[in-house]
């Protein structure tokens, strides 16, 4: 299995397939609903945002609490079609990389192609096998969503599936 570090470069970005399996290691966020209604709010007023999005990997998730003497406790995928309405905007952005679980809409697939990007798959029911792959976690915004606040993980060498390449070629199409 070949291991991308993060940021992917576009080279390894381009030459991935579906269904290629890869283990992804390095610096990621993780963002759900409403931090992606948030960073997109930030965006359509012309204000800041906390992260850089440029060449940037976001992992849909939601950590549970670590348990004593752990980075972090489960931390599986969420349903990615939830982050629909935000996506195509952060890729614009310069979002590179999403990682969570299901298809998505035709406007994202339409998004990744337009800006080279890519969505992976990660495992559903595979959350402790995810957390053993965190080395560290911390919140970087909206600490008052709790769960759902923006965090940054390091990761080493987290086990997913190309699910759309820069193409737009799916393992959802059949």
């Amino acid at each position: 299995m070949r291991e991308l570090v993060l940021p992917i470069s576009q080279q390894d970005i381009l030459s991935l397939q579906p269904y290629e399996q890869v283990l992804v290691s390095g610096k990621l966020y993780v963002g759900r609903d409403q931090v992606h209604k948030l960073l997109a709010s930030l965006l359509e007023e012309n204000q800041p945002l906390p992260i850089g999005l440029e060449g940037a990997c976001i992992y849909y998730m939601g950590p549970s609490p670590a348990p004593e003497g752990k980075v972090i406790g489960s931390c599986g995928p969420t349903t990615s079609a939830r982050m629909d309405p935000f996506a195509p905007l952060l890729l614009d952005h310069g979002l590179k990389v999403m990682i969570g679980k299901g298809p998505r809409s035709k406007q994202v697939v339409e998004a990744i192609k337009r800006n080279q990007a890519l969505y992976l798959q990660a495992y559903g029911g595979c959350g402790a096998l995810y957390a053993s792959c965190v080395r560290s976690a911390r919140t970087v915004a909206f600490a008052e969503l709790g769960p759902e606040a923006l965090l940054e993980l390091e990761v080493e060498q987290m086990p997913v599936v190309v699910a759309i390449t820069a193409t737009g070629a799916s393992v959802f199409d059949r």
